[in-house]
Formats: structure tokens, sequence, C-alpha cells
């Protein structure tokens, strides 16, 4: 293992946040951030670190404090402020008591915060206390795991590592834990680390760097112990395509959900994936019970996305079983968390995962993938050995864990994945901006990749938001964007059909080719949206259902003179949503529109519309046509609320009809500010 340690970026650290924080925990915070951003020590929120120190109370009192890492902070980002301070002395006293409560050890610490505005300290924090050592550090780390997930794991740790540690049996983390490890500890001194089974490694010192380089010094005697035995590489059998998969297990999931909810689904190439002893190796379990919140107990090999419908019902049977057993005589006692996999292994073609969110899943990816590469580099010691599941069932369903099930409302488009076309313009910024603001997962396309890149100056990155080159007068190139959200995030169900080209003229005057280039866009480029679209609901199923709303324009209802390619175009495209409005309602599909009119702008995004046609369209009215905000004055005052329309109000309508709070299809929306010309009858 590479020791990262700095003295240089040490010092730097010490600038940056010693003034405020101090040096000692200036360093600690230095440190801390190395360890999480180690992917073989740390994975998603594991770990812990801490440091004795004091903080100065109102009336000038040093007080004896323990800064220990806060819940929600992720090791690899952590600021001085994400160390909770806890009385040292209070926490310390805990040792004398036989027994405490999860519940009540955490309330006893949230009481003994020194700082108010200071988050939960971690459930490890009496652990840390315990231990006589200034600076403690904990971490998962992958070696260490692969000599301890197994029968003879202490044995093997003793080999590797000597008495440099004294090794502790598995308890699961609280009070019991702390209190069994300060025991081992106490009969050990001198170690420079406790090596906790099927948990991780603790180790300590004076400073940061000293209980950082024994952690490293400690994980690579560890490696070495394991090196030369893992296997060969695995030979990569010929990759079948991930897309139809992707949509495939989204749709299973959901028929599959108790709840009937949606789910996200990302892919993950791997060649793992071909390992011919791949089924065992999942088998194996997690690596450390942390990982079961996020993993389950075990992950799901199937052969094919024909597979799946019948291995999700068996796994859901054995979820079944496994609680039964492990709830004793109160099952009641327990909220039963959903019975469906997280990580689905579909040989020669990858790694699925599921979340309820693209975080979710991509943080159950890592540890899957993780977990298989380290079951096979550990089994050249023999067999890896996962805990019992009463043991992997105690943490699944930890009281902590439990206590948070209910909490909070999810957004209204939470689980939702959206493609948006033509998302590079004024309305389009504003739907993708909506629909992100709504939880949605959003797949945006534009013909123009300067135009993507501009959205994602104006909406910042997202985990939920990705960014696909597509041109819907192309149909592979719509195809492949449709495969993108399947690959990203499961496949489609909600697709916004946006995408548009304004073509002005008085009808003698109009050009074939323009003509032409209007309906290739505006008319065929809905068709060949809403062809995949279909195709993809196909795939999803009714149990995900869906949305599609196409960006219509007022002119269908109340044309204006030298614009008949557009308006005839987008009245095709009108008609085509209604159509298919028929047809995927067997499908829970539901087809709305939107009728917008003389959006200029959303936010600094001018609209290219408004560009190409703007100037015509003053000149028709009398107008500056060099005055982009005449004309924009003047459609503002035509409507009835004498109103802008921008992009985000046309979101907003996309947004209400996929919330699905109203069971309409083939509805129109006007967006305009009221016209009545426009008004739908």
């Amino acid at each position: 293992m590479q020791d990262r340690w700095s003295d240089e970026d040490a010092a730097a650290a010490v600038d940056r946040w010693g003034p405020r924080w101090g040096e000692a925990l200036a360093l600690r915070t230095y440190s801390a951030r190395l360890i999480g951003a180690d992917p073989d020590l740390v994975l998603h929120g594991g770990g812990n670190c801490s440091i004795e120190g004091e903080r100065t109370d109102l009336l000038g009192d040093d007080v004896p404090a323990l800064f220990v890492k806060g819940s929600g902070w992720d090791l690899a980002t952590i600021e001085p402020q994400g160390f909770t301070p806890v009385s040292l002395a209070f926490v310390q006293r805990l040792r004398q008591l036989d027994t405490l409560t999860d519940e009540d050890m955490v309330e006893a610490l949230r009481a003994h915060r020194l700082r108010s505005d200071a988050p939960d300290p971690s459930i490890e924090t009496l652990l840390h206390a315990f231990l006589p050592d200034r600076v403690v550090d904990h971490s998962h780390a992958d070696a260490i795991l692969g000599l301890t997930n197994r029968a003879d794991g202490a044995e093997h740790v003793q080999r590797a590592l000597g008495d440099r540690v004294a090794i502790v049996p598995y308890v699961k983390a609280g009070f019991d834990l702390s209190k069994v490890a300060a025991e081992v500890y106490d009969a050990h001194p001198g170690v420079e680390g406790l090596v906790l089974l099927h948990h991780g490694l603790f180790t300590f010192g004076a400073t940061a760097e000293e209980s950082y380089r024994r952690h490293v010094a400690l994980v690579t005697l560890a490696e070495r112990h394991l090196d030369g035995r893992a296997p060969a590489s695995v030979a990569v059998a010929g990759r079948r395509d991930a897309a139809p998969v992707a949509v495939a297990l989204r749709g299973a999931l959901s028929a599959a959900d108790p709840q009937g909810r949606r789910w996200i689904v990302a892919h993950r190439p791997t060649p793992l994936a071909s390992d011919p002893d791949l089924a065992d190796h999942v088998a194996r379990g997690p690596l450390t019970p942390d990982h079961t919140i996020r993993t389950k107990r075990r992950g799901l090999v199937v052969d094919g996305a024909e597979a799946l419908p019948d291995a999700l019902a068996a796994f859901a049977r054995g979820e079944a079983a496994y609680f039964e057993a492990c709830a004793g005589a109160d099952p009641g006692a327990y909220t039963r968390l959903d019975p469906l996999p997280r990580a689905v292994w579909v040989r020669d073609v990858g790694l699925f995962t599921v979340g309820a969110t693209a975080a979710a899943a991509s943080a159950v990816a890592d540890i899957a993938e993780h977990t298989v590469a380290l079951v096979r580099r550990a089994g050249g010691l023999g067999p890896v050995a996962p805990l019992p599941d009463p043991q992997l069932f105690e943490m699944e369903y930890w009281s902590l864990e439990q206590r948070k099930l209910g909490r909070g409302q999810e957004p209204p488009l939470a689980r939702r994945v959206a493609l948006v076309t033509g998302a590079g313009g004024a309305i389009g910024l504003g739907v993708v901006r909506q629909l992100l603001a709504a939880g949605a997962h959003v797949v945006a396309t534009d013909a123009d990749p300067a135009a993507l890149a501009r959205l994602q100056e104006v909406v910042g990155a997202s985990p939920r938001l990705v960014l696909q080159p597509a041109d819907v007068t192309d149909t592979a190139s719509v195809d492949a964007a449709f495969d993108v959200a399947a690959a990203a995030f499961g496949g489609a169900d909600l697709v916004v059909a946006n995408a548009g080209v304004a073509v002005p003229g008085r009808l003698e005057a109009l050009d074939d080719a323009e003509v032409a280039r209007a309906f290739d866009v505006n008319a065929q480029g809905t068709l060949r949206t809403l062809r995949a679209a279909a195709r993809t609901f196909a795939r999803l199923g009714p149990a995900v259902g869906g949305d599609v709303v196409l960006v219509s324009t007022k002119n269908v209802a109340a044309p204006g003179a030298a614009f008949g390619a557009y308006s005839a175009s987008k009245a095709a495209a009108h008609q085509l949503a209604r159509v298919a409005a028929l047809e995927l309602a067997p499908l829970r599909v539901r087809v709305n529109l939107v009728a917008p009119d003389a959006v200029f702008a959303e936010g600094p995004v001018r609209s290219g519309l408004w560009a190409e046609i703007g100037p015509d369209r003053a000149r028709a009215r009398g107008l500056d046509p060099t005055d982009p905000a005449a004309l924009a004055a003047f459609y503002r005052e035509r409507n009835l609320l004498r109103t802008e329309v921008t992009g985000s109000d046309v979101g907003r309508a996309v947004v209400f009809f996929a919330s699905g709070g109203v069971p309409v299809t083939g509805a129109v929306l006007p967006v305009d500010g009221g016209l009545p010309d426009a008004f739908p009858r």
C-alpha cells in the first residue's frame, strides 16, 4: 500500500485550516482524507477517525474533547467542522456501565456534543474514546478483510501481522464492541493496532502521522500475505448489449417490488462478469456487515435478461426465508425491507446495480465489484467465509437503521428517468432544470454539443444528469440516446420531445429544402423519438409505465401568417402525440402536450428559435428588428396575464403531467399567459 503522507501537503493543510481549527485538527483532517480517498481502505462513508484535544467554552475553560467523524461526512472530503467534539470525560465514564442500548448511546452522545451545530457523532465514538491513544484511525481495509473473512482468520492475521496487533472477535458495532475492544487492548499493551474480525482495522498513535503510517504499514503486511495467491485474470467472453438487459431489469424490479416502486438501474462493464466462478464469489456475501445496508447480504447472478423474472422471484423467496429465520419470535419488531437485490451480475454483460438514486446504485457497484475482486484474490488462502446470517441480519435490520425508514418524503419525480430532446435551448434548459429540481434523473440530448456544454455550465454537474449528443433527424442517433439512458439509469420512463426548428416565410416563398428540414426535425424527429420511446416502454412493461410530454406550440391552435412550414410540421407532431396516447395507454403510459408561446429565454440562455425568426417577426409587427427586447415586450403585452413565459414555466408544466396527480392523457396545456385565439377547443 502506498504511503501518501506528504510533509508539504500536511503543511498546506495546517495553513488552510490551522488558523481557525488549530494545527492538530488540521493534520487530523488531512490524514483522514488520505484514508478516505483510498478505495482499498474505505468505500462510501465507511471508516472513522478521531483525535483527542480541547475545546474552549464561553468561560474560557479548556474542556477535554474527543473530535470524532460526524454522521453524514465522507472521510475523503471531510472538513474540520465534520469532526464532532464530544465531552471526553463523559464518554470515557460510559465504560463503567454493564449495558447500554444503541438508542440510549446515541442520545447520550448527542446530549454531550460540545458544538450545538455539530452532526451526530459516529456510532463507534465509544470505541475511539475507550482507547487511550490520542489519535485513532479505523478502516475496512480490503487486505485485512481478506485475512479475517474465513474460519481460520485469526491465524492468518497472526501470521501476517504478528504481535504488532491484537485480535478482537466479531461483535456488532456499538457499546458492546467498544468494551470488548478496550479489554483486548488492555490485555495487549503496546500494540499498534486492533484487527476486528469481519470488520476492519484500528490503528492509533500520538500524532496523525504516526497513526496513519501504522495503518499503511499493517495493511501492507496483510497485502504481502495475500501476494502470489490471486488467480489469473479473467478471460472476457463475448460481450452482449447491456441496454436491453438494463431496461428489462428495471421493468422486472418494479413488477417484483411489493410496493410497485420504480428503481434506478446502472450498468458497469467489468471483466469479472465473465469469471466462470462468479456465482460462487457472489454467494460469499459482504466483506464487512456494514455493506449489507447498501448491498444486502447477497447479490444475484443470471445468464441473461430472459432469466430475470424467475431469478427475482427466487431471490425474494430467499429474502423472506432469511427474515423469518432471523427475526425470531417477534417479527413485528422489525420493518421488513424490500426483497429485491441491489447487485445483479449478468454473465458476459456486466454488473447492474439497483438504487433509489444513481448515487446509491453507483455505491453498490463500487462495493460489489470490490467484493468479488477481493474474494477472488483472497481465495488463494482458502474459502472466504462471510458472517452467518444472524449477524448479517443484526446489521441489516439494526434498530438505528430501522428508525430512518419512512423519514422524509421523496420528491415528486424521484426514481423517474427522463430523456429530453433539444435540451440545449431555452425551453430545453427550463425543462431539464425543473425535472432535476423535482428529483428526476435526466438524459439531456441535443444535436449541438456546444449547447449541451452550455447547459452543463448553467445547471452544474449532478449524478442524476447525463449529457448525450443526439440528432432527431438520424434514427441511429436517437436510438443510441435511448441506449445511453438504459445503461446509465435503466431506461427512460419519461420522454420529453422538445427538439424543433423554426422556418419562417410566406407560402409562395417557401423553399422546398427548408420545408423538408422543418418536417424532418419537427414531425419526423418527433416520430423517431416516439418510436424509440415506445420500444423502451414495451421493454419496461406496464409495471413501470410512464409519460411522454410533447412540447407543441400555440401555433397549432392559432397559426400565424408567414409561418406555414413551422405550424404545419408542429401540427403533424401534435397529431402523432395524440396517436401515441391511444397506442401506449395499455402500457400505462400517458401522452400529453404543452403548448408554449414566445419563450425568449431561460436565464442566461437565449432562444435559438427566436434568434432565427425574431427579426422577421419584428418587421411584420412594425418593430425594430435589431431590438429583441421590444419584440419580447410585444409578446408579453399581448397575453391576458401580461407575463413573460420562460423555459422553466414549460418545465413546470412537464413536471405537472409527469407527477401523475391527475389521470389524464391526450391533453394539451397552454403555457402562453393566456391567448384567447389559442384556447383549447
